[in-house]
């Protein structure tokens, strides 16, 4: 009856497009069921758009789908996914687990080999499931070749997709090893590359076809696993050949149906977006018209107060400060509405030109951040004022315009300013979650927290937070004892202990921040650093001005704060710090790379690396592990740690410009080992105006 039903809805739609207009662009590739580009089961060797950012979910009766795809880079894609299996509980434990189903999270990635050209296919290679447990694990090379509307799509699979063994795997005839395949030894978050390429393998393809009613895409594949030994139990297949549809309600969401195995119906959606496309139209002031107006060679009172508010308003500056020495007139503050640093030093001249002492003819405006100087844009007057005004038709000339080392005199012979505020408060709305979890597949603890900030001087400043809770369901966390296989001492894993607590003062700190010059900039920190440990440390950062690279050095005493009472300190005391070297390749646009060499919360010394791109958007995805001289039995489940991020700018939710960014973190299992004491205050950060990639 299903059959029929299927074969029915795909008979009407392709009825329909008979009496469609044809297709006017491709629409791209789509997802397969357990995310990442492909046909149904099968991947193929296609590549979505760069930046590309695709959430996916598919149900049968064995599995569910969660899946997340981002599209990298033009050549690298990635997928995390978590699948519910239906057919088996969590644990056999119903105190641990209760009713819930077996949960299970995995990473993919495949890479571009080379593009299609006139004769040759696009050709892929891809692994699956290599962070996980190894349910679905499996590698394969695939091509792909597209003939008018058709695509079609040939590979090679191991492990999942390989188990039919229709063809002998090609690696046995290096080694006998390579025909045997044994992932008994799979845990969580373990990266077991000693089973890769081996076992059986299958031949797999099929077919896309796009009708020529443009919303509407249908699929045809032949794929090579037998799902004799497959997790959710022995599935029957009655046929290899899998059929669907996939339609596209608008160009952010797609809806999918398939008849899979020749006895199983599986449906599903697709919401996509585009990291580098995303952008946000905001109510804001307009530039400020050169409208210059003669003045005498000293800076007019009220002149100069209205530029203040201006310099605020219009340009984003907080605590402006105006100052004249000899020719030149100077400019600082910290750049609060515009994540182009560049929009700000417009504005910023614009208002200044218009009313400009007659002597000047030299600009400076200097960006700072926490009172320290990060750089200054040197501005001709002369060559500003032409720019402003416009030149004759073909005879055009850049503005004469450089970026140097922050210039801020100490005298000056004139100087106005709006002073900062002393004290700062702040409050935002929290939502602490996790997904995949024993207890229950989503755990949320929503909240509320409170900042205060006082600047005693214009370097020291005292800084505190406190959050308290709205709602949660950590009534489900059953147990709070170390993980069976933990041989460390639990630095992280007490983790459900601490978020336990309705109030607690997340961070109480007192810090000394300055820019030393020529490049340096410091910081000395102590109190409560986070809500797992307080103590004391300090952090050093050498950044050239324009450079890709930067190069940071942190050390820090550390005690455990009671998870019972978190204004007292337990037993537990550690000295930690890394030296850290940041890298911004220049041919690869927006890309940051981070390695960390250092001693660990958890005493284990290792290395940490860490890669994230920026978008066009402002969007950073990234991911990061860390590996350290702890083995896989000493560290237990995960074998080491690792983690993926995005971080987004709210301005692209706000209808006005800001600089802030709200960061999702995804690490698939909280472990002791390769574990970092936060800090309120990082160097690396707070130096963006120094990079770049921003102008």
């Amino acid at each position: 009856m299903k059959k029929k039903y299927l074969f029915s809805i795909i008979a009407l739609s392709v009825a329909s497009a008979c009496q469609a207009e044809p297709y006017t662009e491709p629409l791209g590739p789509s997802q397969m069921d357990q995310g990442g580009v492909g046909l149904l089961q099968t991947p193929t060797a296609r590549m979505s758009r760069d930046g590309e950012f695709s959430l996916n979910y598919r149900d049968n009766d064995q599995y569910r789908f969660w899946s997340a795809n981002i599209q990298l880079f033009p050549w690298l894609e990635t997928t995390l996914r978590y699948t519910d299996v239906r057919t088996r509980l969590y644990s056999n434990d119903p105190n641990f687990s209760g009713s819930q189903t077996y949960k299970d999270k995995g990473i993919d990635a495949k890479v571009r080999l080379w593009e299609e050209g006139y004769y040759l296919p696009e050709v892929s290679l891809g692994i699956r499931d290599f962070g996980g447990t190894g349910l679905f694990d499996s590698e394969f090379v695939a091509a792909s070749k597209a003939w008018g509307p058709f695509d079609f799509s040939i590979g090679l699979g191991w492990g999942y997709l390989g188990t039919r063994g229709n063809v002998k795997n090609p690696f046995c005839e290096i080694s006998d090893k390579y025909c045997y395949r044994n992932n008994s030894n799979n845990t969580a978050g373990s990266f077991n590359t000693g089973v890769f390429f081996h076992g059986p393998s299958a031949v797999f393809g099929g077919v896309e076809y796009q009708t020529p009613w443009q919303p509407l895409r249908l699929k045809l594949e032949y794929e090579g696993n037998n799902y004799q030994d497959d997790f959710a139990g022995d599935l029957k297949p009655k046929t290899p050949v899998n059929v669907g549809a996939i339609y596209r309600i608008t160009n952010w969401a797609d809806v999918n149906l398939s008849y899979e195995r020749g006895n199983t119906m599986m449906f599903g959606f697709t919401l996509r977006t585009n990291f580098d496309d995303l952008r946000q139209r905001h109510l804001d002031s307009e530039k400020p018209a050169y409208q210059p107006h003669e003045q005498s060679d000293m800076l007019q009172h009220q002149i100069a107060a209205q530029q203040l508010e201006d310099l605020n308003s219009n340009a984003g500056y907080t605590a402006p400060h105006i100052q004249v020495k000899g020719n030149t007139m100077y400019m600082t503050g910290q750049q609060d509405k515009y994540r182009d640093g560049s929009e700000g030093v417009d504005r910023a001249n614009r208002i200044l030109v218009n009313n400009l002492p007659a002597n000047i003819d030299t600009l400076k405006v200097t960006d700072t951040r926490l009172n320290m100087p990060m750089a200054t844009t040197e501005t001709d007057v002369k060559s500003l004022q032409n720019t402003l005004s416009g030149y004759p038709l073909g005879q055009e000339k850049p503005l004469i315009q450089r970026r140097t080392e922050p210039d801020v005199p100490e005298h000056a012979e004139q100087g106005y300013y709006i002073d900062r505020n002393r004290l700062e408060l702040s409050w935002s709305p929290v939502l602490n979650q996790s997904v995949g979890g024993p207890e229950d597949f989503y755990m949320y603890q929503l909240g509320v927290e409170g900042t205060a900030s006082y600047w005693m001087t214009n370097h020291w400043v005292t800084s505190g937070s406190v959050f308290g809770n709205i709602i949660n369901n950590y009534d489900k966390f059953n147990f709070t004892n170390p993980p069976s296989d933990s041989h460390l001492p639990r630095v992280r894993t007490r983790i459900r202990e601490y978020v336990g607590n309705d109030v607690y003062i997340s961070n109480l700190q007192t810090t000394y921040m300055q820019g030393l010059g020529d490049g340096w900039y410091g910081q000395l920190y102590g109190g409560y650093l986070e809500m797992m440990y307080g103590g004391v440390g300090g952090e050093v950062l050498y950044r050239p001005l324009d450079a890709n690279w930067a190069v940071g050095l942190d050390g820090n005493y550390v005690k455990q704060r009671d998870w019972n009472d978190m204004m007292q300190f337990a037993d537990y005391s550690v000295a930690t710090g890394n030296l850290t070297g940041y890298w911004q390749p220049s041919f690869m646009n927006g890309v940051l790379v981070k390695a960390s060499v250092g001693r660990y919360l958890a005493k284990d010394k290792g290395v940490t690396f860490d890669i994230s791109r920026r978008f066009d958007s402002g969007i950073t995805a990234g991911a990061f592990a860390t590996f350290t001289n702890v083995s896989k039995e000493e560290y237990g489940e995960g074998s080491f740690t690792k983690g993926f991020y995005l971080s987004i700018p709210l301005d692209l939710f706000t209808v006005t410009p800001n600089r802030t960014n709200a960061q999702l973190n995804w690490v698939p299992l909280t472990r002791d080992g390769g574990q970092m004491v936060g800090r309120k205050y990082y160097l690396y950060g707070l130096t963006e105006e120094r990079t770049p990639a921003l102008h």
